[in-house]
């Protein structure tokens, strides 16, 4: 029986003992804030809006959670229904109390029934949380007085807080940028490159002074065991002036590249995963603005490019930029 040569290796072999010696003599990235061992991570680093792909335990709930972040954070439907929400709890608690501490401690109450008197008595509070007080309804008693004295304080200290809350949602630097949904590897001239783009979907918030940086973690076999590596890339532009329109961020897949020869199948095998952070100043703010995104190897698309998403106007006196075009690609060839 014919014995196989030591040196007979499969096609598979040879491109992972290239891929290793490629990457042997790459410099590697240990500031990301991330560890390399892959057995202590689930899903993604970073999530598509910008945050990272964290739940912390070990904590009570009470000292992680952060009111205030959640107030700025949530969407302007969820915030203002907050509020409203309050507003009702908070004012039925109260009413519920000055009918514990009975009819007798107010004048002016000219109902009977209960349901009735509790009405009144939520609109009193009601009055009184928002210090509006009208009068035919007012307390007498000292029990009613107390009660309705903490309750006109703690109305406007939390007007205070909502006001507050809803500057601090209008006045907080955001960069407004929408990224494609795919980056694609695309030719470039010579070659192939990794490309994806964004633009800043707001009007007047033009970015200037536009810093990015990409990231690239690799699952990567070292000494017998799989680490994750961290690669900053190489891009043809990492800064630009102004953003008036899109940017295309681009990446050569040279043999500079962490991704050079790469298949989708290596990609995926890699578990690779591109970590894309934009820095920029904001005229409207008068600040630097930041915003974080990533795409996973799912989200890499061979072989295609994206649309032209601008184009001069009727008249041939401005640009116009089409925003809902920033995720359209089409295979390599198609016009």
């Amino acid at each position: 029986m014919a014995l196989k040569p030591a040196f007979d290796l499969d096609l598979s072999q040879i491109c992972t003992m290239a891929i290793e010696r490629r990457h042997a003599h790459l410099t590697s990235n240990n500031d990301t804030g991330f560890g390399t061992n892959p057995e202590n991570y689930g899903g993604r680093f970073v999530n598509r809006d910008g945050s990272f792909n964290v739940r912390k335990e070990g904590v009570p709930f009470v000292q992680r959670f952060s009111l205030y972040n959640t107030m700025l954070s949530m969407s302007a439907g969820k915030f203002f229904g907050a509020i409203f929400l309050f507003y009702v709890g908070i004012n039925f608690i109260f009413a519920w109390i000055y009918l514990i501490i009975g009819k007798g401690q107010f004048q002016g109450i000219n109902a009977v029934s209960v349901p009735d008197i509790f009405k009144e008595m939520y609109f009193f509070s009601t009055e009184t949380f928002t210090t509006v007080g009208y009068g035919r309804v007012n307390p007498v008693g000292t029990a009613a007085n107390t009660v309705a004295a903490i309750e006109s304080m703690l109305g406007f200290l939390s007007f205070a807080v909502a006001t507050g809350l809803l500057y601090g949602r209008f006045s907080k630097p955001r960069a407004f940028l929408v990224f494609s949904k795919n980056a694609l590897v695309s030719p470039y001239r010579n070659g192939k490159a990794l490309m994806f783009r964004f633009a800043s979907y707001k009007d007047h918030h033009t970015l200037t002074n536009l810093e990015i940086k990409v990231n690239a973690a690799m699952q990567l076999e070292e000494n017998g065991k799989q680490t994750y590596k961290f690669y900053d890339l190489d891009l043809e532009r990492s800064r630009v002036e102004s953003l008036p329109m899109n940017w295309t961020v681009v990446h050569p897949l040279n043999e500079k590249s962490p991704l050079y020869e790469y298949t989708a199948e290596d990609l995926k095998k890699a578990d690779m995963e591109l970590y894309v952070s934009v820095r920029g100043f904001d005229d409207v703010y008068s600040n630097v603005v930041q915003q974080r995104t990533s795409y996973t190897y799912e989200e890499i698309i061979f072989d295609r490019r994206f649309v032209q998403m601008y184009h001069e106007s009727e008249n041939g006196k401005t640009t116009i930029v089409e925003l809902h075009r920033i995720h359209e690609h089409v295979e390599v060839g198609q016009k």
